[in-house]
């Protein structure tokens, strides 16, 4: 069995990654800064449920501070493998503070990448995000639509990332894997994204607050599909991006009714006007994920919205009273815009 440094380690995507390499009997070093982007309760939620389990071992650290990064490698041993799935994501915040997205997103990656190259570990996977596509991406949007023109610092920063982990393939032979996630869910998923706002205020009775007519369509992966489809990347690929997520569609009015079904209520939905920064539809070609890795997605979205559903339910005490994010009706991208803001790190 391996070890493996896996960044992020509260994260949504990251928590499952390790889960699954825990399950599979690897030992797995987890680091996290715990910050405050959205409830710590969830991430809190994530961390205690690893903590449980042997072969797991958190670090609490940023890895954009290099100090930081060289004094966990002093005791880390031999690693077969880093997941950089730590990530500061989220379009409009990234507009606001763009210095705290490029610390973490690109010097956090940087110090990774050097972390590699003086323990000779040989594989890198790097967390991305379709937002990198922009608004005019060709659906569904494979590997090869135009990444040259991000729209904001958040797909600045992971662009850059990028081309940061090539060149360290490109010079030092470092294997690297980028997965360019889209809109990924589940339970424990992150409380600003739409499948968790949406079963949170229709099962409290609150207002669903709805960008547009409902009619724009997103493309929605279930977490562990993802999780799967990250460990299949620690194949020996050279340097290869790679879609993940963001295959089965759904106009948002349409998955509200999901979930209303599943919950056994109506929402009460107070609308709002299309906010300029929304897309109509965000979906992946997922055809380069399939033919590299052999990886097809494998839970239907209505069997992982039930999922998620039953997840909110059991832990509907403490979950009832996460804050998603929304202050007032403006502050919308969530409801109505799950693919801006689509990898739910």
């Amino acid at each position: 069995m391996s070890k493996y440094l896996v960044t992020g380690a509260a994260g949504f995507i990251a928590s499952r990654v390790i889960q699954q390499l825990l399950e599979a009997g690897h030992q797995v070093v987890g680091v996290d800064n715990l910050n405050h982007a959205y409830d710590i309760r969830v991430k809190e939620y994530r961390l205690r449920k690893l903590l449980e389990q042997p072969g797991f071992r958190f670090e609490k650290l940023d890895i954009s501070e290099r100090r930081e990064v060289g004094s966990l490698a002093e005791g880390l041993g031999e690693v077969a493998a880093v997941f950089n799935l730590a990530a500061r994501a989220g379009v409009r915040a990234s507009v606001e503070d763009p210095w705290a997205f490029y610390e973490t997103n690109l010097t956090g990656t940087l110090n990774l990448l050097e972390l590699c190259k003086s323990r000779g570990i040989p594989k890198f996977i790097l967390a991305s995000t379709s937002s990198i596509y922009g608004t005019e991406a060709p659906q569904p949007t494979p590997e090869t639509a135009d990444s040259s023109h991000p729209l904001q610092p958040y797909a600045a920063s992971k662009k850059a990332a990028e081309a940061l982990a090539y060149s360290y393939h490109y010079l030092h032979g470092l294997d690297a894997t980028v997965f360019r996630y889209f809109t990924v869910y589940g339970p424990v998923g992150r409380p600003d994204m739409v499948i968790f706002r949406f079963i949170q205020w229709i099962a409290e009775g609150r207002t669903v607050h709805l960008n547009g007519d409902g009619s724009q369509s997103r493309g929605f992966t279930y977490v562990d599909d993802i999780a799967r489809g990250t460990l299949l990347g620690l194949k020996p690929l050279g340097y290869e991006i790679i879609n993940l997520g963001g295959h089965q569609v759904i106009t948002v009015q349409a998955l509200m009714e999901m979930i209303e079904n599943y919950l056994g209520r109506r929402a009460r939905v107070e609308r709002h006007p299309a906010h300029k920064a929304d897309v109509l539809t965000n979906w992946a070609d997922v055809t380069r994920a399939n033919s590299l890795l052999g990886w097809r997605p494998e839970v239907d979205l209505e069997e992982g919205v039930r999922r998620t559903v039953a997840w909110y339910l059991a832990e509907r005490d403490w979950v009832s009273r996460v804050d998603t994010g929304i202050e007032s009706p403006q502050e919308l991208p969530g409801s109505a815009n799950p693919g801006l803001d689509p990898a739910g790190l």
